[in-house]
């Protein structure tokens, strides 16, 4: 009851603070996504980093991870050219250049590290800011929080079904070998929460229909829950319980945003095919 407590009151927090920021402005939004994603990176590197073998530069890829969110960030939202990439490009030049020097005991398994964090989560977290800038019709792009503000409702409702479902009646497992907590059972109940959020939202937002939104709330939930499993295989691989101790209740950053990062692209894929012609 304890842990529940405090995983609630985290919870509340982490949902307040991800919706004040999105609906503060431009440049909340992006100042808070480049924290997310060096908190998310540094962590990843930090796990990585405890495998012997493994010795990736953090302070550099965290870097380059957060320059490849704001430079997507400045592309779309000012319209800079794709020179912005350059000095990302530049980036990755270096990360390959530097291991010539580094004289570490695994150059090749750095470098899939170092690419692994950039691959697995400052790419979708940059394509975040393709799904929250559409155009105005005027040569400009308008700023259009609430889709991003539905993903967290979805995964939100999502993760507190499930722990509640899951801990209450959870008999079946869904993927014991990765994650022997997780259940069936809690599955459909995060599922069955988040498709009633449909319900707010096609409220507040009417221009997308129900169908759509219900269609959005389960493909998010699917590609959610895979996200977490596949952070629990690092973790379980790595022979760690959570990727950090910063969110009580939660363990760290990562952990409260393995299921983002998977669920982001079925949005953006969603969002250009049923929802909005650019």
């Amino acid at each position: 009851m304890k842990n529940l407590f405090i995983r609630t009151i985290t919870g509340t927090i982490y949902v307040a603070i991800l919706i004040v920021g999105l609906l503060s402005g431009v440049y909340i939004f992006a100042g808070l996504f480049a924290i997310i994603a060096a908190l998310c990176l540094w962590e990843f590197y930090g796990l990585v980093n405890l495998n012997k073998q493994v010795s990736v530069n953090r302070i550099i890829n965290v870097c380059g991870g957060v320059y490849l969110f704001l430079a997507t960030f400045f592309l779309i939202s000012i319209h800079l050219t794709v020179k912005v990439f350059l000095p990302y490009i530049s980036f990755i030049l270096f990360v390959f250049i530097l291991e010539l020097y580094r004289k570490k005991e695994n150059p090749l398994m750095n470098l899939a590290y170092s690419f692994l964090g950039q691959m697995y989560i400052a790419l979708p977290i940059a394509l975040l800011n393709w799904i929250v800038f559409y155009p105005d019709g005027h040569g400009g792009v308008e700023y259009t929080p609430l889709i991003l503000v539905a993903l967290f409702v979805f995964i939100w409702a999502n993760d507190t079904g499930a722990y509640l479902i899951g801990v209450s009646f959870g008999k079946h497992r869904l993927f014991e070998r990765i994650s022997p907590k997780k259940s069936w059972e809690g599955f459909f109940g995060g599922l069955i929460l988040a498709l009633s959020c449909s319900l707010i939202l096609s409220y507040l937002c009417p221009q997308i229909s129900l169908v759509r939104w219900v269609g959005l709330g389960a493909f998010v939930v699917i590609l959610a829950t895979f996200g977490d499993l596949t952070e629990s295989l690092m973790k379980r691989t790595i022979g760690v319980k959570d990727s950090g101790k910063a969110l009580p209740g939660h363990g760290g950053f990562l952990d409260r945003f393995d299921s983002m990062l998977f669920a982001i692209y079925v949005l953006a894929f969603y969002m250009e095919i049923f929802v909005v012609a650019r």
